[in-house]
């Protein structure tokens, strides 16, 4: 029930803000400047495990990049690719690697749409572009551009990681709570930063700082319903 209980608070939408960076500051910096239209390489590959914010980053890029006024869409599943609609000037695209015959022979057809009108395809996979199941031509345009690996935190990182995303939140957490956190409910940072955010709402509202006992009622009353 306390694993249910976390997993139901709902997440923040995607942002830059809100993503723990750990260590991908580098590939988070490229993207800051691809959402601001400030690199040129048409493809752009983030790859990782699941769990690690492949997903988050893509939706915040292109909230950004919408945020500041350019065209730019998030494609959840390469199947939904249409190659004939209008371009935008970045396309957002998750698990690449799903892709089907029929699904990479419209990606390629956008790619190469997207170079001819010096817009952006960014992409995100499981695996590095080389390592890709994908047809040649496609995986080789891809490789050719950026190519960044999101990795996630240590288990020994999670704990700085939360206190950090509060203290910039403007609340504090003790080590009881955050202990708390990592022993309940899945571990991937997103779920994690959503049960923050939840959390520290509902302090707002009860005019009660997050500790332990909080936490407790909030998962009883989450699980009643109430």
């Amino acid at each position: 029930m306390e694993q249910l209980i976390l997993e139901l608070a709902k997440p923040e939408p995607a942002a830059f803000a809100n993503f723990v960076i750990g260590s991908n500051r580098e590939a988070v910096a490229a993207l800051r400047r691809l959402a601001r239209g400030e690199i040129g390489e048409t493809g752009i590959v983030i790859w990782g495990p699941s769990g690690v914010g492949k997903t988050h980053l893509l939706q915040a890029v292109a909230a950004a990049a919408t945020a500041i006024g350019r065209t730019a869409c998030f494609i959840a599943d390469p199947a939904q690719v249409d190659a004939s609609a209008p371009l935008s000037t970045l396309v957002c695209i998750d698990a690449i690697d799903t892709a089907d015959a029929a699904a990479q022979g419209r990606l390629f057809t956008l790619y190469n749409a997207l170079a001819a009108a010096h817009s952006q395809l960014l992409a995100a996979a499981s695996v590095a572009p080389a390592r890709l199941a994908l047809r040649d031509d496609l995986r080789t345009r891809l490789g050719f551009g950026l190519v960044y690996e999101v990795t996630g935190l240590r288990d020994d990182d999670k704990a700085q990681a939360l206190d950090a995303y509060a203290t910039e939140r403007g609340f504090r957490l003790s080590k009881d709570v955050i202990d708390y956190l990592l022993a309940h409910g899945r571990r991937d940072m997103a779920t994690l930063v959503a049960t923050l955010a939840a959390l520290d709402r509902h302090s707002l509202a009860a005019k009660r700082p997050i500790t332990v006992p909080l936490l407790r009622e909030w998962m009883q009353r989450r699980s009643s319903g109430k």
